[in-house]
């Protein structure tokens, strides 16, 4: 991308609230923000960030924002989040380096587990408003009838390619979820290796702070559990390297899950794999969380007692 192709808001907004121009392009992308990696003018490497304003962006930036102040490792902030037109944008950091951790045996599990217990016991201590509605990948609280949150753009797809198999383990996974009435937390609920970067065996940096959740701490560890070796298509980790990551989190915590939220980790496991083979399915994709599903939903259902 050139200068000539940023949206015409943002080199105004640049000098408005880091008080330079963007001079070159480092990198963008598109998912879920727009983000964009920017060298001003008078040399500073910055990352803005833009997504639409569904109210979540504020309470996801303030809780990054005390985490790095804490030095945890992800990005310090460099504005607070602001409104332009119907976007949410802020600036942060640019923190570049690190390596992706691949694999998704047992011990690699493990690495990623004890991240995870060390960012949610931060988070414990953060207070920010509920980030809701929760990322559409973990929204297995939605008030919307039948099995999906609605999501239009996917909704507008013929419902009829989604296997069957899919619907039934995302129904069963949010009943036995529901069910269970657990406490909320505030916690990362996109914790997938590409979201991450690591020096050797020290994590470097932890990204993607707009996915943050408002969700059972146990739905959250599982999630991860599930989601911790994707790198790149969303894929669902072997069932006993989830189990790993399950046990070493509570090791890390100090504190065993009860039997019930033992329940409910594997539950929330199988909710953003069956999210992401409903996407592959609506799209043609090649079923890599299908297939992977598949093969698991069976086991994982019988441990969450679903």
């Amino acid at each position: 991308m050139s200068l000539d192709d940023l949206p015409d808001w943002l080199p105004a907004w640049c000098l408005d609230h880091l008080g330079d121009e963007p001079a070159h392009v480092l990198f963008q992308l598109q998912q879920t923000s727009m983000v964009f990696g920017l060298r001003l003018a008078g040399g500073t490497d910055v990352v803005v960030k833009a997504r639409a304003d569904d109210g979540r962006a504020v309470s996801c930036v303030a809780a990054q924002a005390q985490l790095a102040e804490r030095g945890f490792p992800c990005a310090q902030l460099l504005t607070p989040v602001v409104g332009v037109g119907s976007l949410a944008v802020h600036a942060e950091e640019f923190r570049p380096g690190g390596d992706v951790l691949q694999g998704g045996s047992p011990d690699v599990a493990v690495r990623y587990a004890e991240v995870f217990a060390q960012l949610m016991a931060e988070l414990a201590d953060v207070t920010v408003a509920p980030p809701l509605p929760n990322p559409r990948w973990v929204r297995w609280d939605h008030p919307d009838s039948g099995v999906w949150p609605v999501i239009e753009f996917l909704d507008d797809r013929h419902q009829s390619a989604v296997p069957a198999y899919v619907v039934d383990a995302a129904d069963r996974a949010r009943r036995r979820i529901l069910a269970a009435g657990l406490p909320c937390v505030l916690g990362h609920a996109d914790f997938e290796a590409q979201n991450l970067r690591w020096h050797g065996r020290e994590v470097w940096a932890v990204h993607d702070w707009d996915s943050l959740a408002w969700q059972p701490e146990a739905a959250l560890v599982g999630a991860a559990s599930g989601a911790f070796a994707s790198a790149g298509p969303p894929t669902l980790a072997p069932i006993e390297s989830s189990e790993a990551f399950l046990v070493a989190y509570q090791d890390v915590r100090g504190r065993l899950f009860t039997a019930v939220e033992q329940e409910i980790a594997w539950a929330a496991s199988l909710w953003p794999a069956a999210h992401n083979a409903r996407w592959e399915a609506l799209h043609g994709d090649i079923p890599v969380s299908g297939d992977a599903l598949r093969a698991q939903a069976a086991e994982r259902l019988r441990r969450a007692n679903a």
